[in-house]
């Protein structure tokens, strides 16, 4: 794992950044990627999505660095689905979160890992927001999928995420009792899904589980220095790696809260821009 062929370390958010608005990789930046990799190129990828949702989206790409999944959650292998690092909540938090949810009226969706296999929980659906969700899950044979019939008997497994989905005016008082109360212990992300508005998401984490302590972690396992560090981003998920990066390159779709964290910013995620930066970056355009 430490031998590398070239200096630098390129690691790419995936919604609104690598990938087009319709969620998938450009025919152009999937080729590019390939042969980018081959050549030794060092990069990978640090996304909300899962595991089973990267392998899905960015298959037969020949990743040799390990991918970030679940903002952090998870450090894995891409190939393999095995993970390297688990960042999961303490089990003491797991029922307060839990209480508070419910008390606002939601129910979640929960990534887990049981020590074997990944498992995504859901007790009720009780939105049309939770039944795309689910429905996108079905349609893609998403493996993680289970039915639970009281959610904490699901807290004796290794619980990396709350996935909370429902209205803004539903879901914005529990993103600020939760920010409140916990902010010393967790992560959160309050947003729209651009997939299926005009619901809106919360997602919760151990403090941990944020891109830019498993970037920072990544790096330092494979032997790069955080000085050749390149990222690239659109949203508030990926702040606090663009904090932490030499580079930090924003896409013109990008937030503006974002931009204001860039060194640099570049065309449109719908213009394979990252793919034509990385590859300028180095000789291979």
């Amino acid at each position: 794992m430490k031998t590398k062929k070239t200096k630098n370390i390129y690691v790419s958010d995936l919604d609104g950044t690598l990938l087009q608005d319709n969620a998938t990789l450009s025919a152009y930046t999937r080729k590019k990627l390939v042969e980018l990799l081959n050549g030794g190129v060092n990069f990978t990828v640090a996304s909300a999505r899962s595991i089973v949702s990267l392998q899905q989206t960015l298959y037969q790409i020949p990743f040799h660095l390990p991918v970030i999944e679940i903002n952090g959650a998870f450090i894995s292998d891409f190939n393999t689905g095995k993970h390297l690092t688990i960042n999961n909540m303490t089990k003491d938090m797991l029922g307060n979160i839990y209480s508070r949810i419910l008390r606002h009226n939601c129910m979640p969706f929960l990534s887990a890992f049981n020590g074997k296999e990944d498992c995504l929980y859901y007790q009720q659906i009780i939105n049309d927001g939770m039944k795309f969700y689910y429905d996108d899950r079905i349609a893609n044979k998403d493996q993680r999928l289970r039915h639970a019939k009281n959610l904490p008997d699901t807290f004796k497994d290794f619980i990396v995420a709350f996935t909370v989905i429902n209205s803004y005016d539903r879901l914005k008082p529990l993103a600020e009792t939760i920010e409140a109360n916990f902010s010393e212990n967790l992560q959160t992300h309050f947003f729209e899904n651009p997939y299926s508005p005009p619901w809106w998401w919360l997602t919760i984490h151990d403090k941990k589980a944020c891109k830019s302590i498993a970037i920072k972690t990544l790096v330092e396992y494979t032997g790069f220095n955080m000085n050749d560090l390149v990222v690239f981003g659109d949203n508030l998920n990926d702040v606090n790696m663009f904090k932490m990066a030499a580079r930090a390159i924003a896409v013109e779709n990008a937030s503006d809260e974002i931009k204001q964290y860039a060194t640099e910013i570049i065309g449109l995620n719908e213009e394979d821009s990252v793919i034509k930066y990385i590859a300028r970056d180095m000789n291979m355009a």
